[in-house]
């Protein structure tokens, strides 16, 4: 009986540990949160590597109804994890909007890392949908249809048929065998 006390205690202690590390987190990153400049400034050179290593890339995103970028989400995790990030939404090229995406998750999951998420809305309606919910989930409110790259790291236009397509970056350039299921995207004030 001893035993079973002390391992619920150690478990215990790792989950406080574990959730006082993700309120530090949280609370660095809503201290440090970005101007609406310092977020234009970032989605403008994450749509600059998006031209530069997807092949077709900058045509794609002018059939576009509307863009979402996040120039960086933070993952970390410790058997429980969590996401963030701050990012903008423009229409023809300009910002019209900014917005946090969140997620957290529970698994097999140790250490942290940084990708670029860029959301594109094909269709009006679906651009719509998202732009008046007060909170839109992916896999709830819509579903994201995650590209990969064809031969020579080019974009297959010919088969995107889905209203919101996403692209998910890391820092050697499109990330494969992710999901963008479960993220929360919610406006924010800048």
């Amino acid at each position: 009986m001893g035993k079973f006390i002390r391992g619920k205690r150690s478990i215990s202690l790792v989950v406080t540990f574990i959730f006082l590390g993700f309120v530090l987190i949280a609370g660095s990153n809503m201290a440090s949160a970005k101007s609406a400049r310092e977020i234009d400034i970032s989605v403008d050179v994450a749509l600059d590597e998006f031209a530069q290593q997807v092949k077709g890339g900058k045509e794609f995103l002018k059939s576009a109804k509307g863009v979402l970028v996040f120039p960086s989400v933070i993952k970390a995790g410790i058997g429980i994890g969590g996401e963030y990030g701050e990012g903008a939404l423009r229409i023809g090229g300009k910002t019209v909007d900014y917005y946090n995406t969140a997620a957290a998750s529970i698994g097999f999951q140790l250490g942290a890392q940084s990708k670029r998420v860029i959301i594109v809305f094909m269709e009006n309606e679906a651009l719509k949908k998202f732009r008046g919910s007060e909170g839109w989930e992916a896999g709830v409110d819509g579903s994201v249809a995650l590209i990969t790259l064809g031969t020579g790291g080019s974009i297959d236009t010919n088969n995107i048929k889905d209203p919101i397509i996403g692209f998910v970056f890391g820092n050697k350039g499109l990330m494969y065998n992710l999901t963008l299921e479960g993220s929360k995207y919610t406006k924010i004030v800048r």
